[in-house]
């Protein structure tokens, strides 16, 4: 091991800038009782997530008290508030503003730009000394195959032809000392990738712990065309300071806390077995034959602080991966603006699902647009984890209000006037246990099978116009006249019913003042 000094004016913003900004709104914990890598952190990681809890440092792990590594971070987007102190938004945001918001800067890339070191570079691991066991990476889950390392991570590589670098969340077990066992599907990314780099291994590094705008871009669906390093760069607002790999001819941040370095091999004699993993869905994953990445070379910084998350959601218990759906809600929805469909005004990809839920408002302007936002998604490149399942409604549907998407699904959807279409089967995730396990087999058909279903809850335009309806083609909405809105308000502590005025629930009044001023009569 060989020990670097840095310059001083690379270090940048890192994952100690974001951790003193959590520490500082009373977002940050540090966990100095021992606390075990076997389980005992995931269980705790599972309860903090479920609360809306601050991010956990551990610093105190059982069997790595003196090792490389002693410290683990985990939790750091896990709730809104962090996501909002993240893209230095003021407390409130509503979730809608927030994508906005997003969308917006995913608009304005800021390219990386390529310095000589960095902090990264203050101890490089060679040759006998690799020992990714030195690193205190959890056995998250009871069931789990072993020591998943490879969570919340970077996993950087380059498009053998155009020389695009992909950043992606892929995940990854711990198998020997210098190998990890890599989930690969061709449809992905790096997957992509690694199918033209065949028969060679693959380049690969693996970044753990930088700000945590990296996990946040690595695991959303940029197009193809677009590199997570300038979207990282947008929500920065300053250019990713990138250093070059020791054994790889790849780039990482240059104040990243660790990298592990190596080759991903496609020869299935190499393959080791990969799994069970508890997955995104809440499920166990099974068990199989996995590329394994073989390390060259690891670089970190003085005292590393090692970076993961927790998978497996469901109702109750989000995790990080479901707080990333902000950033996959707005660039879907600047995909659908670029494909051409007209007259989106909210988007949101559920939390609960990962995204495999789509709940897309739009001011409805032509019969069949429903229809055409759906193809629309199920078009694009990030379809193979999102979109199984769509719902279109109009916008005075508020897509965040589960009691909104009920009335509507109950009132607006009529199946046998096709308002429910299926599609597939098609490509999907082969994490999703609904599909029959042998349909799921990406070695055999390079991705899972979903049969997709839009659900489209606006309004028909099959209906009327009738006289009875005031010449629209559906029924009217019953309002509350503005005046006797008025009257009431003004009245409401003469009526002496003693609860606080809030308009009939504030909800459903401002629903109803969205209806009056934007929901055009059909």
């Amino acid at each position: 091991m060989t020990t670097r000094t840095p310059r001083p004016e690379v270090a940048g913003h890192d994952l100690r800038s974001w951790m003193n900004t959590l520490d500082a709104e009373g977002q940050l914990r540090r966990i100095t009782a021992p606390v075990d890598w076997n389980e005992e952190i995931g269980a705790i990681t599972r309860v903090n997530l479920a609360l809306g809890g601050p991010a956990l440092l551990f610093e105190n792990i059982t069997g790595h008290e003196n090792t490389r590594c002693t410290k683990f971070l985990t939790s750091a987007i896990g709730n809104r508030r962090q996501i909002q102190l993240m893209l230095g938004l003021p407390e409130g945001t509503d979730d809608s503003a927030i994508v906005r918001h997003l969308r917006t800067a995913f608009r304005n890339p800021v390219p990386p730009r390529i310095v000589g070191t960095g902090p990264v570079k203050e101890n490089i691991v060679e040759g006998r000394d690799i020992d990714l066991f030195e690193f205190p990476a959890p056995k998250w889950h009871a069931d789990d195959g072993g020591r998943y390392i490879d969570t919340f991570c970077g996993v950087v590589t380059e498009d053998k032809v155009t020389g695009r670098d992909n950043i992606g969340l892929y995940r990854g077990q711990i198998v020997d000392s210098n190998k990890i066992a890599k989930l690969t599907v061709p449809s992905q990314g790096w997957g992509g990738h690694f199918e033209k780099y065949k028969p060679e291994p693959m380049p690969v590094a693996v970044v753990y712990g930088w700000h945590d705008v990296l996990p946040f871009c690595a695991g959303a669906p940029f197009p193809k065309d677009v590199c997570e390093w300038d979207m990282m760069g947008a929500l920065l607002g300053r250019p990713v300071d990138l250093v070059a790999c020791e054994t790889v001819p790849l780039h990482v941040p240059a104040s990243a806390e660790i990298v592990v370095e190596g080759y991903l091999d496609p020869d299935p004699d190499t393959f080791m077995e990969e799994g069970p993993f508890a997955e995104y869905p809440g499920y166990l994953g099974g068990a199989a034959p996995a590329p394994v990445l073989r390390v060259t070379r690891i670089t970190h910084r003085n005292d590393p602080i090692l970076r993961g998350t927790l998978e497996g959601i469901r109702p109750g218990f989000f995790n990080e991966d479901s707080i990333t759906n902000f950033a996959r809600s707005a660039i879907t929805w600047n995909i659908l603006e670029d494909l051409g469909v007209a007259s989106i005004t909210d988007l949101w990809m559920t939390e609960v699902t990962n995204g495999q839920n789509t709940v897309v408002q739009i001011h409805k302007t032509y019969r069949g647009h429903a229809q055409q936002v759906a193809a629309a998604l199920w078009g694009t490149g990030g379809s193979v984890w999102f979109h199984k399942n769509v719902l279109v409604v109009e916008e005075d549907i508020d897509i965040h209000d589960p009691a909104a998407l009920d009335w509507a699904i109950s009132y607006r959807v009529n199946a046998g006037l096709g308002d429910i279409t299926f599609f597939g089967p098609t490509m999907g995730s082969p994490l999703d246990p609904s599909t029959a396990p042998e349909r799921n087999d990406t070695a055999r058909y390079g991705s899972g099978e979903w049969t997709r279903v839009l659900t489209d809850a606006t309004r028909s335009w099959e209906f009327g116009p009738r006289s009875e309806w005031g010449g629209r083609h559906y029924p009217p909405i019953d309002r509350v006249a503005p005046e006797l809105e008025s009257r009431i308000a003004a009245r409401w502590e003469e009526y002496g019913i003693g609860i606080p005025y809030l308009g009939d629930d504030r909800r459903e009044l401002l629903t109803l003042e969205r209806l009056s001023r934007r929901l055009p009569d059909v």
